[in-house]
């Protein structure tokens, strides 16, 4: 790990881990969320936290070699992140040392893009910082297929990991929320009726939008 990559963050400047997922799925939500602190849920993001909740609650484990934390605190100073695990198993090792290895719950199933495993990378970036130890992988868990997913920390999740906390903090220093562009995913959006991308994207004037409604009315 090349710690000499990043300047230290201060405390007020440390980011929610989640944020890294939020820029990555959409940068303008990101803004949304986090410069000009708009918030409202619809089903998928109650579901969600539901699911985390519950992880949150539960109480430690012991399964033989294997010891289970719930809610496992996370702050990485290198890269200005703060936020906490949802599940930290420690399996111990021949040497007798517990080696760390994240679990992350996630509502729906493994998507396209590398958002979530940023996100796991992110939190195990925070606990080699906090534990002085390397991590080699973790797992995302899906709650519609009910399956774990390996998650391997390899060079390039890294460095992908690293570059989105440093854009996203840029990002929130900015103070700018980005113009929206309307894709598939902006229908699963809990933002959706606040962003308005159909009316403000890029390319459409809002009097091109209500044209276009009346003309559609007309017919």
């Amino acid at each position: 790990m090349d710690n000499e990559k990043f300047s230290s963050y201060d405390e007020e400047d440390l980011t929610p881990i989640s944020a890294l997922n939020q820029y990555l799925y959409c940068q303008r939500r990101c803004a949304l969320i986090h410069i000009e602190q708009i918030w409202t849920e619809n089903l998928f993001t109650a579901e969600g936290r539901i699911m985390h909740d519950k992880v949150d609650t539960a109480n430690r484990e012991s399964r033989g070699n294997v010891r289970i934390e719930y809610g496992v605190p996370l702050r990485s100073f290198r890269l200005g992140l703060i936020g906490k695990a949802d599940v930290v198993e420690f399996h111990k090792m021949d040497d007798g040392t517990w080696m760390p290895f994240l679990v992350e719950y996630k509502r729906g199933k493994p998507k396209p893009d590398n958002c979530d495993k940023v996100q796991l990378c992110a939190q195990a970036i925070c606990l080699e910082e906090m534990l002085n130890v390397e991590i080699k992988e973790g797992a995302l868990f899906y709650g519609q297929t009910r399956r774990r997913e390996d998650v391997i920390f390899d060079k390039k999740l890294r460095t992908e990991t690293e570059d989105a906390a440093k854009r996203l903090h840029e990002l929130i220093a900015s103070g700018v929320t980005p113009k929206p562009e309307y894709s598939k995913k902006c229908k699963q959006c809990s933002l959706l009726n606040l962003c308005m991308p159909k009316v403000c994207g890029k390319h459409k004037a809002a009097n091109n939008y209500l044209a276009g409604v009346i003309n559609e009315l007309s017919d």
